[in-house]
């Protein structure tokens, strides 16, 4: 029996954040008073499910609504309010201002506790025509409608999505299910921003291979709507036809609310909430894409509007207002996306993030990057993984990794991600003993062997090159060598390289000019790795291998034409 005493708890929210909330508090509390407040018309549904019932993969548009009114008020005795917007906060009297869109009237309700979930909204910046009738976002259910209508309506055969992300990969790969041609126009140098760029170059060859037109660093001058489709004239002078737009340019928190009612937000308009998700009022809590929140890499404060975190919080503010010590211990911003055949994930900061903050803690990171098969290469199947760690210098933590492959990807970054929050070390990461059977694994896996390789950075036993070493180099002080054999040569060649097997380099060690670095290919790694040895113990002071082998350097330079 619950002896304390009951509180009237109005949370203003629903989806993940309001909605898990709600949920957690009546198990936790079978008397307090919880009013959950919803704009819109549906308080829960899965957002990140969207993109794949544009697309026909979710054909049943109720397969996304998780959660009714009707079924929150029977399951948890919960006063679900739907197409009630909360309009005002008055602190002093603790009171909240509704307007009932359904019947048009207008009124007040007091709160013991106030629980802000108003999520996030996409960005529209201020360009000509966009506005028109066959530009559409995509972050609701009636969004999804919308859209759909569209492509029925429009007869639909082109679709330009403005913008990179996770919404517009997703995007763009199911409207190509749909057997619409689509063109990605992004403003940066790269789709996908928690890859760096030599990792983002494999996804615009996945792009392309796939059929869709990816336009990079050009942005939008202005879309011009007529009666058979869209103009979208591009700053380079270019532009592109479409029968409609989707928008997917990024994000703002829903803030408005928090910011008329005088709780501190952050200069990117995020409420400032605590590790006990309380903001600058006592009274008042806040969660999910609303909230700055700690990133776990280096502390500082963050904006990571993701799904997971915000469920997590729901169940932390829940046990808060119910007098549990939890607390919410920050953000590693772990994701992944579905780009067609390849799975791309991230966790931690990126080389580009290390960068722009200079140093870590003025610390210097070290990066390494290999090609390893997602299970036993004997085993019919098996296809490769990359993986990109990003670690401290001196071993002791890991930053960030970055992954992809066709399979296998999903578990590898969450293995990562669970050694990054108990505090693991680059290293540890070749004694984390993992699963293994042939269909699943190898018995070295991909995350021991990246565990093995910082081991070999660390103890300064081998060196890798950049990238883009290649074509950066000076070859009056770098030599590039090519220890495949004959004929994986003919079927792919390396500039320059210098060609020398690897069962014949010991004994034509006299061709490499010892004075000048050394880079090292093969197909993958493995073998660039001994040939490095060999040169480093016959006297070779400078000698890198090429990430990822003359696969990953395939990936990063397409041919042209």
């Amino acid at each position: 029996m619950n002896d304390k005493p009951s509180k009237k708890i109005c949370i203003v929210g629903g989806v993940a954040g309001g909605a898990g909330t709600a949920a957690r508090l009546r198990r936790l509390d079978e008397n307090a008073e919880i009013i959950l407040f919803e704009r819109g018309e549906y308080i829960s549904y899965a957002n990140c499910g969207l993109p794949y019932h544009v697309g026909g993969v979710i054909q049943a548009r109720e397969n996304l609504l998780l959660n009714t009114p009707a079924g929150m008020n029977a399951k948890f005795k919960l006063d679900v309010r739907v197409q009630s917007e909360v309009v005002k906060i008055n602190r002093a009297e603790k009171t909240i201002e509704i307007r009932d869109h359904r019947r048009g009237v207008a009124y007040e309700e007091s709160y013991d506790v106030l629980v802000l979930s108003t999520g996030s909204s996409p960005l529209v910046p201020p360009i000509p025509g966009i506005d028109g009738e066959r530009i559409y976002r995509l972050w609701t259910v009636p969004d999804t409608d919308r859209i759909r209508a569209a492509i029925e309506k429009y007869r639909a055969r082109r679709a330009a999505v403005i913008g990179g992300g996770f919404i517009g990969l997703e995007m763009a790969e199911n409207l190509r299910h749909r057997g619409i041609g689509v063109t990605i126009i992004e403003a940066q140098d790269q789709v996908f921003a928690p890859f760096d760029s030599e990792m983002a170059e494999a996804l615009h060859g996945e792009i392309r291979r796939a059929g869709v037109e990816l336009i990079l660093s050009d942005a939008v001058e202005s879309f011009k709507n007529g009666p058979d489709g869209v103009t979208i004239k591009l700053k380079s002078g270019a532009a592109v036809e479409a029968d409609f737009v989707v928008l997917s340019i990024g994000v703002r928190p829903n803030s408005e609310l928090a910011r008329d009612a005088g709780l501190t937000l952050n200069p990117r308009g995020g409420i400032v909430a605590d590790d006990r998700l309380q903001t600058s009022d006592p009274a008042i809590y806040a969660l999910g894409d609303v909230i700055e929140v700690r990133d776990r890499v280096d502390g500082e404060p963050a904006m990571i509007p993701l799904a997971g975190p915000a469920n997590k919080q729901a169940r932390i503010l829940a046990d808060r207002i119910h007098g549990i010590d939890a607390r919410y211990r920050g953000t590693l911003g772990a994701s992944i996306v579905k780009l067609f055949s390849l799975s791309a994930a991230a966790v931690g900061h990126n080389e580009k993030a290390l960068k722009r903050a200079g140093k870590v803690k003025g610390t210097d990171y070290r990066t390494i990057l290999i090609r390893q098969n997602d299970h036993a290469g004997y085993y019919p199947g098996a296809t490769p993984i990359y993986l990109k760690l990003i670690f401290t210098a001196d071993g002791k933590r890991i930053l960030g990794a970055q992954l992809f492959g066709e399979k296998g990807v999903d578990k590898r970054v969450d293995v990562l991600s669970a050694a990054m929050q108990f505090g693991a070390s680059p290293v540890d990461l070749k004694d984390l003993e993992l699963a293994y059977a042939p269909p699943f694994s190898s018995a070295k896996d991909p995350v021991n062997m990246l565990g093995f390789v910082a081991e070999n950075v660390l103890n300064g036993l081998v060196s890798f090159a950049e990238w883009n070493a290649v074509e950066t180099s000076d070859p009056a002080k770098t030599a590039i060598l090519d220890v495949r054999e004959d004929f994986e040569r003919a079927i792919a060649s390396v500039p320059g390289a210098i060609a020398i097997p690897l069962g014949q380099l010991r004994a034509r060690l006299s061709e490499l000019d010892p004075k000048k670095e050394i880079v090292v290919f093969c197909a993958a790694g493995v073998r660039a790795h001994t040939a490095a040895r060999i040169l480093t113990n016959h006297g070779f002071r400078n000698v890198k291998i090429y990430p990822g082998g003359e696969k990953f350097y395939a990936l990063t330079h397409p041919k042209k034409g």
